[in-house]
């Protein structure tokens, strides 16, 4: 992943975040990656967790993130937080999700979060030049907006503000303007009516206009859908270790045994989804 958001430096030099899946937790207990963007106490702040809610632990600290495991259930977790402390931000929630995100280069960022250093069962990636909007780190991809659900989005959807307002009567919260948090919140209401992943992903093509590749991120895997023009760019890989997404094939071309993978470009309007125990395409 480190390697891969390198190569793309040049392609979105304002922006770069991760979400790494990684060391699953037991039912009852969550875990929280926290950003503050000022200088914070987060020991003090892991004191205060477990005072409230009997375990937490000591904070794994890195740039301006923290992520924190707590014996709790995220929900009541989530509630105390933006309660206690407005002044932070909830970058994720979960029992195996870790984001990390931040304004700047993808290279100062691999290096200040000492991104090479984590591993997991998957991760995803994002790297953005500002176009239309001010780049902040709230405004960067991934966001999440359930437990244990990333998105990371290359495009632009026209109908996010209409259907931010429905959602927001669904109880779906936002904490920035960005399109894409939209699109990953209408992901989230439609799993908790009950709809698969794949299902999810299909009703994408009835309800958001626009041009879209998605790539979203759950703790059993991540799944790819570009809408029925498939105007972005977008190429895939796939060997017996691993599977790729990226907008480029340059960042794919540093992947260990890249030029024995199985390449190709994922179809318009087409769900791909991968997962720890199978693969479907």
């Amino acid at each position: 992943m480190a390697g891969m958001l390198e190569q793309l430096s040049d392609r979105g030099p304002d922006s770069c975040g991760v979400a790494f899946y990684r060391d699953p937790l037991p039912p009852g207990s969550c875990k929280l990656s926290v950003h503050s963007p000022s200088p914070v106490d987060w020991e003090g702040l892991s004191v205060e967790l477990e005072r409230t809610f009997g375990s937490a632990s000591a904070p794994e600290v890195r740039a301006s993130h923290a992520i924190f495991t707590i014996g709790a259930e995220a929900e009541e977790v989530e509630r105390w937080l933006s309660e206690r402390h407005p002044e932070l931000r909830l970058m994720s929630a979960g029992r195996s999700i870790e984001i990390y995100k931040a304004a700047g280069s993808p290279r100062a960022f691999v290096r200040n979060f000492a991104l090479a250093e984590l591993g997991g069962s998957h991760a995803l990636g994002h790297t953005r030049m500002a176009t239309e909007s001010r780049v902040s780190t709230e405004g960067s991809h991934p966001f999440s907006t359930g437990l244990d659900l990333c998105l990371v989005h290359n495009g632009s959807l026209s109908n996010h503000n209409r259907l931010r307002r429905v959602l927001a009567r669904e109880g779906i919260r936002f904490q920035t303007d960005n399109d894409t948090e939209v699109a990953a919140g209408y992901l989230t209401w439609r799993l908790r009516q009950g709809a698969s992943l794949e299902q999810a992903l299909g009703s994408c093509l009835e309800d958001l206009d626009g041009f879209y590749t998605f790539a979203v991120g759950t703790a059993d895997g991540f799944a790819v859908l570009r809408d029925p023009i498939a105007c972005k760019p977008a190429v895939m890989a796939e060997t017996e270790d691993w599977v790729a997404i990226a907008s480029e094939y340059r960042a794919i071309a540093v992947l260990p045994g890249a030029d024995e993978a199985r390449q190709w470009e994922p179809q318009p309007g087409r769900v791909y989804s991968w997962s720890i125990q199978r693969a479907e395409v």
